[in-house]
């Protein structure tokens, strides 16, 4: 029960927590997270919270492997687990052996995790606003972590980001836009194009985006393409 994991919403991004990070993506032994066909993560869901998102979609891409960072202990404890418990249930699918979490920080090491060009799908959901002045500096989306985002996301790959907070969502998408690597998609071409059912996921599978539709709030959706470039090797 989620009553047993709750922690406070807030993480310092820029304290040195004590966590284990691999030195490459390399020597991660994936066979842990993904047990029935071990291999990197094409799915990341960076500050997964308590794993809706996750839970959602591996039953969607039963063959593609999902990753959830999320930096709060008890948080990424109880998604861990939350994991467990349904790759035991006697009727559970078998997709759930295609999704994962680890407590990472990724405003710091998340090329710890992902090779160059290994993600087709990065999500942003109702990431912490900061909405001080002086903590935009935390901001999961800024000029030099979409070049992190830019490296590990494959040509074509997808950032979704959806928030609560319009001021956050205009932050994101004006950086996103301003990022020679990025280009806007709409939702329109994006279901156009069979990812509907993502975007289903994206507004209505996390704890915060339930939060925001019983109290009848708004959601800011905005959606970037990773694009080729000729000098890219």
């Amino acid at each position: 029960q989620k009553k047993h994991y709750r922690q406070r919403a807030h993480a310092n991004p820029f304290s040195d927590h004590s966590l284990d990070y691999p030195h490459a993506p390399d020597a991660v032994d994936w066979a842990t997270h993904f047990p029935a066909a071990p291999g990197p993560p094409e799915f990341a869901d960076v500050g997964c919270g308590f794993g809706g998102l996750l839970i959602a979609l591996a039953p969607l891409f039963p063959d593609t492997r999902i990753l959830g960072m999320e930096i709060r202990v008890q948080v990424s404890q109880y998604v861990q687990d939350r994991i467990a418990a349904l790759r035991v249930l006697p009727d559970a699918p078998s997709h759930f052996q295609n999704v994962s979490v680890v407590r990472a920080n990724a405003m710091k090491f998340l090329p710890n995790y992902f090779a160059k060009h290994s993600l087709s799908a990065l999500f942003f959901l109702f990431p912490d606003p900061h909405f001080k002045q002086r903590k935009h500096k935390a901001r999961i989306i800024s000029p030099t972590l979409l070049a992190e985002y830019a490296y590990a996301l494959r040509p074509g790959g997808i950032v979704y980001t959806i928030t609560d907070v319009e001021d956050l969502h205009q932050w994101m998408k004006s950086h996103l836009d301003a990022f020679p690597l990025f280009e806007r998609i709409s939702e329109e071409q994006l279901r156009a194009e069979g990812k509907g059912p993502i975007l289903d996921a994206v507004y209505t599978s996390t704890e915060e985006g339930k939060k925001v539709e019983r109290n009848s709030g708004q959601k800011w959706l905005a959606c970037f393409k990773r694009i080729e470039v000729a000098r890219e090797t």
